[in-house]
């Protein structure tokens, strides 16, 4: 790892942000964006979305957790994570909208803090 407060790729990002994912309690909801400044990763949204794609069927993550901007599933590709994805949240009593959203005002969780090295990361 480099010595910027930054990881400078891959791996050491993806940690970061499961162990910022690990975090969202159950019936609450994270934005890509948001566990990404949370992650130390500010303005790579993005990455998170393909750090939660590279996880393995029955991981422990709980992925599903995390939305779009808009409070929406994101599309996957090959198809049907979008209701798995929905049918997880629905279990755990997050609503939806008749747009396919979840009310962030009232279902988004409030980080205390950012992502700390001391945080669990595997």
């Amino acid at each position: 790892m480099s010595s910027s407060s930054q990881p400078s790729s891959g791996a050491g990002n993806y940690a970061r942000i499961y162990a910022v994912v690990r975090r969202i309690p159950k019936g609450k909801v994270a934005t890509y964006g948001q566990i990404a400044e949370l992650a130390g990763l500010p303005g790579h949204a993005r990455q998170v979305g393909y750090a939660l794609h590279g996880l393995p069927d029955g991981t422990a993550v709980p992925w599903h957790r995390v939305v779009n901007a808009s409070g929406g599933v994101s599309c996957r590709r090959g198809g049907g994570g979008e209701l798995t994805q929905r049918l997880r949240l629905e279990a755990e009593g997050v609503g939806f909208d008749l747009r396919g959203r979840v009310k962030l005002e009232r279902v988004r969780w409030r980080a205390s803090a950012p992502f700390s090295r001391g945080a669990r990361t595997a």
